[in-house]
């Protein structure tokens, strides 16, 4: 550990004498409310004390003597010389003392606001009516005034700002907190070289948050990250703060503990920085401001590289392709970009091209022992379970990866890896683990420095090469512990059939997408964790004894028998022979007692299920799925611990076996396209706990006539007692409709997947509404014309899909309850003529997503400009609630006149307000689609930086099946989700207000030419408050222009009025009648629609 200090354990007040850095002097009435209020929040939130006056002060002509004294106590002073400036006595005396108390002149900044600077040091204009004025005045004193005068003309020669010289007042306060900023910060001067700032400006903005130097406390501020990352060169650009302390690179914990306890000896407003690669060791002592360093970004990191490989800010172009590739591999490392960049300063291209080839067989060395420190300060265990990630491991799921880590014998996995996060050699994305490029090459390197000449000395073995060296010449020995072969693509190869026998400590065996000629003759009984996709032979090798084997997963093998007889292997937990289709039997389970998993799933040849099957207790999950060849399975089972149970494809399973003994946990249950005529008594009492229960194209013996409907669960004898009457496939020559019988008691139902199960006007009962559980209900392919109103009392539903159910004419409310996500699908729901509006946008919903893909009857009923028109209005009037994003695609062929700026094409460009506009609520996008005969699978909504290209925000995809003509996608996103998606761009956003942003479309073709779309036109329009009052506006003119008739809901308490019925205005019915019809509606279904409100 490094220990640095500027002056340990002394007040902080000898550091730094000035009360505020900045004294702020304007004219209050010119720009208080305006621009001088911006630059000051823009001075607060870089962490530069700013005095400002009080607005009660300004009484009077007397200044206050809290004015000089703040004065006195500032480094700095702005002057903000407005029109009225001069005006003011008060002004003018404040400003004579700045100019009195601050003879060094770069202490004082003018800013010439809407005035010319010869004006001021002239005192013509403004300025010099307000000061002959002030000479008029008798209360003013001559020598007083003159003094004024004098005051005006030196600060009009100081170096200054003109408003004029700038479009845009952002612009130019930018301008003028970065040069403040660094005038606070003037340790920048003293560094060695340009190049070290790169990167720093806005980390440093962000530490300055945490350090927080109007406080008067004691505080510890740590910087965390890996080794390299520029923690101390961050640390040394802060120590001219009120920093008596920085202790670098900490990476024991007494190191720390005695400062700790001595925190009192610190003066107040100390500040103490922690830099380490550790976070635990901060967390250990609850030193909570602790700020994480990111690597460079591609711009900052590309002007490293080019300051260090060329002495200047650009590359040079003979050079392009080859410093990007260096730049790549640098992965936005300050220390290797500084490394690599200064070793290939005045070389050759030949010897660029010769280092980079260096470079892919073994990483640079200065480099890899910075790095290297982090892994030598790990346990031994920590060491494996490190380097079994980095070989391994990457970008998998982080759940995933401990099972397999537990499967292969490492204790304490899960405290494991949060450690190696910790210690900044992992990190979690998405639930993903994930490794800086750098570290995991050294980890590789690591292992190949076990045996440098020979791959089959070393403890893992991942790269193709490497694999197929050993595994040809069969020089594996007893060090090879992990072998991981994961191949993108298809490949054939011929390895030696007695390659595993000398590898007696191998533990971990996966290897994907290869086909082999021959099976291994032998493998391992060490193996612990057997994944083989492909497996060539039709069994595993006779000598095969595996007592260790935990995971066993041969999916698309060739295997038609696992093995003969018995096999004990007690710590067996999950066996998975998906789509091996040459599978006929499964094995004889008497010696693997202890299985938690058995998948089956596709093994469409499988006959034989060996009655073993039946006991196996700790049994979770038994999957079948598209089984087609089995016909029977035992008729009683005693599977307590069952969660799951998949026979769904099973096309000639008639019967369920009996379950013995007490199932809790018994969860999902699938039955889809299955033969099964009658269910089991013991499996009725279980179906109130079930989460989630799929019966799609499932098959009844009896005829209709012969049922009777049962409202309740039980007794049951059937399942009759849950349909009313039997369901027949869609394909059969005399389908008969399904009727669901009461609901009330699946209450733990979380998922009900009703698809293509020919449900009709009636079939769904009133008490769906108290599946209280219910979160996702797919009702497609159905052919009901309306459904429950007690739908809205699904308070948890998020998904819910009705596609393809081509007869139905009108949607119920969706239940109003917070809710995070919220997704509605009609694709294809020719006959939708009603929707509940403003659907989905209630109480708490963050998302919501609607598709009304070829929905052509919603729109020629309500006009696709007035749903697109109401959405926004909700939207304005959810977002400062809740609403983070809503988005809806409905046919259309022109995007609403409300868009001011449109074009043509799949992008429109806008310009980024400011984070700081408290009045921006968001944005609301729209893109016009039109039919092509390009195959697109999906699209994705992009906004993008206009100047850097990079990604500004959430990219969002969405995918559409064919379109059969225009259609409207209309995205609304608020400012907070908007920002809170653009983490990695936060330090840089005030540098990017006033740029230009681009929102677009992109799209990913298919395969197949089929007709789908392409983007025909973007309109884009940022959300601010007052725009919902010129939105009431435009909706009135458009009502007015079109005679539209829909409802101008304003609150979504859909449950507690009759607009859930449909969006008819409360208008009488003679007024309605009497008007023309709007676009869209035919004369006669106008008329049809009257009659109708005349009969009620």
């Amino acid at each position: 550990m490094a220990l640095s200090s500027q002056r340990a354990f002394t007040s902080a007040t000898a550091v730094c004498p000035w009360k505020y850095q900045v004294f702020l002097s304007f004219r209050g009435e010119d720009t208080r409310r305006g621009f001088t209020d911006y630059l000051y929040k823009q001075l607060d939130w870089r962490g530069i004390r700013t005095f400002r006056d009080d607005p009660d002060l300004e009484r009077g002509t007397d200044i206050n003597p809290e004015l000089l004294t703040a004065i006195e106590k500032s480094r700095f002073a702005i002057i903000v010389l407005s029109t009225n400036y001069a005006s003011s006595s008060w002004c003018l005396r404040e400003l004579t003392h700045i100019v009195q108390s601050m003879k060094e002149k770069e202490r004082i900044f003018p800013i010439f606001y809407d005035v010319d600077p010869s004006d001021v040091r002239h005192q013509r204009g403004s300025f010099g009516a307000a000061l002959i004025n002030h000479e008029m005045n008798c209360g003013e004193d001559v020598e007083e005034v003159l003094g004024w005068r004098n005051a005006l003309k030196k600060v009009a020669n100081l170096a200054g700002w003109n408003s004029k010289d700038y479009g845009y007042d952002t612009e130019l306060i930018t301008k003028i907190v970065d040069a403040l900023w660094d005038k606070v910060h003037p340790t920048f001067s003293l560094l060695d070289s340009p190049e070290i700032l790169v990167g720093l400006n806005f980390k440093l903005k962000e530490i300055d948050l945490h350090l927080d130097t109007n406080a008067n406390d004691v505080r510890f501020v740590g910087i965390w990250g890996m080794g390299g990352m520029g923690k101390t060169t961050l640390a040394r650009c802060l120590c001219n703060k009120k920093v008596l302390l920085i202790l670098d690179d900490v990476d024991q914990s007494d190191q720390l503990e005695m400062l700790i306890r001595e925190k009192d000896c610190f003066g107040l407003g100390s500040r103490i920085i922690i830099t380490t690669r550790d976070e635990r060791l901060l967390v250990e002592h609850g030193i909570e401001k602790v700020y994480k360093v990111m690597p460079l970004t591609q711009n900052e990191a590309l002007y490293l590289f080019s300051r260090k490989a060329f002495k200047k800010d650009d590359l040079e172009e003979d050079y392009l392709e080859m410093s990007k590739n260096f730049i790549n591999y640098a992965g936005g490392l300050p220390l290797a970009l500084k490394t690599l960049g200064s070793f290939l300063y005045k070389r050759s291209r030949d010897e660029w091209k010769s280092a980079l080839n260096k470079l892919k067989q073994a990483p640079d060395r200065k480099i890899f022992q910075m790095l290297k420190i982090s892994y030598d300060g790990l346990e031994e265990m920590q060491k494996k379970i490190f380097l079994d990630v980095a070989c391994f491991h990457k970008f998998a799921d982080k759940e995933e990866v401990i099972e397999i880590l537990d499967s292969c014998g490492f204790v304490g996995t899960r405290i494991v890896i949060h450690v190696l996060i910790e210690k900044s050699l992992l990190s979690v994305s998405n639930t993903h683990l994930s490794i800086h490029d750098l570290i995991q090459e050294m980890a590789w390197e690591i292992v190949r420095q076990e045996s440098f000449d020979e791959p089959g000395g070393r403890s893992r073995l991942w790269l193709h090469n490497d694999i197929v060296h050993v595994l040809t010449n069969n020089t594996g020995t007893e060090a090879i512990e992990s072998v991981v072969l994961c191949l993108r693509e298809f490949e054939v190869a011929h390895w030696n059939p007695e390659a595993f026998t000398k590898m007696c400590k191998l533990k971990l065996l996966k290897i994907n997408n290869l086909s082999l000629s021959l099976g291994p003759k032998y493998l391992p009984n060490s193996l612990r964790f057997l994944e083989w996709s492909w497996y060539p032979s039709k069994s595993l090798p006779p000598s095969f004894q595996p007592v260790e084997l935990v995971e066993l997963r041969l999916q698309h093998s060739k295997i038609d028998h696992l093995w003969n007889g018995i096999k004990y292997m007690v710590k067996l937990k999950s066996i998975d022979l998906s789509y091996s289709e040459n599978l006929i039997r499964t094995p004889d389970f008497t010696g693997t007692q202890n299985l938690e998993r058995l998948v089956f799933k596709g093994c469409t040849n499988i006959v034989k299920i060996h009655p073993s099957i039946a006991s196996l207790k700790r049994l979770r999950v038994l999957n079948f799925k598209n089984c087609k060849s089995i016909k029977s399975l035992p008729s009683e089972v005693e599977l307590e611990s069952l969660e799951t149970f998949d026979l769904s494809g099973c096309s000639k399973v008639k019967n369920i076996p009996e379950f013995l003994g007490e199932m809790k946990n018994f969860s999902k249950l699938s039955l889809s396209f299955t033969a099964v005529e009658q269910i089991p008594s013991s499996i009725i009492p279980l179906i109130p706990s079930l989460k989630k229960i799929y019966m799609s194209g499932i098959s009844m013996r009896d005829a209709p006539s012969a049922l009777v409907p049962v409202k309740n669960i039980e007794p049951p004898r059937s399942w009759h007692s849950f349909f009313t009457f039997g369901l027949f496939p869609r394909n059969s020559p005399h389908p008969v409709s399904l009727v669901l019988a009461s609901l009330k008691d699946l209450r733990f139902l979380k998922c009900l997947n009703l698809n293509d199960c020919n449900l009709c006007e009636g079939a769904i009962p009133e008490d769906i509404g108290l599946l209280s559980s219910l979160e996702r209900l797919n009702l497609d392919g159905n052919h009901f014309v309306s459904l429950p109103a007690s739908i809205s009392g699904l308070s948890k539903l998020g998904t819910f899909t009705l596609k393809n159910c081509k007869r139905l004419q009108k949607l119920p409310s969706v239940p109003s309850n917070r809710r995070i996500f919220v997704s509605v699908d009609t694709e294809n729901c020719t006959s939708l003529k009603i929707f509940p509006y403003p659907p989905l946008m209630c109480k708490g919903v963050t998302c919501t997503w609607i598709r009304s893909v070829n929905c052509f009857s919603l729109v020629e009923h309500q006009g696709s400009n007035s749903i697109i028109y109401l959405m926004l209005k909700k939207s304005l009037q959810e977002i400062p609630r809740s609403l983070g994003l809503f988005i809806i695609i409905i046919p259309g062929s022109e995007i609403p006149d409300w868009f001011s700026n449109q074009s043509l094409g799949n992008s429109v460009i806008e310009t980024l307000p400011s984070e700081f506009n408290s009045k921006w609520m968001g944005f609301a996008f729209c893109a016009l689609f039109e039919p092509t005969y390009l195959k697109q699978h999906s699209c994705y909504y992009q906004c993008l930086h206009g100047l850097s290209n990079t990604f500004l925000g959430p990219m969002i995809g969405i995918s559409v099946p064919n379109l059969e003509s225009d259609h409207l996608w209309l995205l609304v996103m608020s400012k907070f989700y908007f920002l809170s998606s653009c983490e990695t761009h936060k330090n840089y956003w005030m540098e990017m207000c006033g740029d230009p942003i681009q929102f677009r479309i992109v799209t990913s073709p298919g395969v197949r030419e089929e007709i789908f779309m392409e983007v025909k036109k973007c309109g884009v329009r940022i959300l601010y408050e007052q725009d919902a009052e010129e939105l009431n506006r435009t909706m009135k003119q458009y009502s007015n222009r079109m005679n539209s008739f829909y409802e101008d809901v304003t609150d979504c308490d859909f449950d507690k009025s009759d607009r859930a019925q449909g969006a008819i205005t409360k208008r009488t019915r003679e007024e309605y009648c009497t008007e023309t019809r709007p676009s869209g509606i035919g004369s006669s279904g106008k008329e049809s629609l009257c009659k109708r409100m005349k009969e009620d």
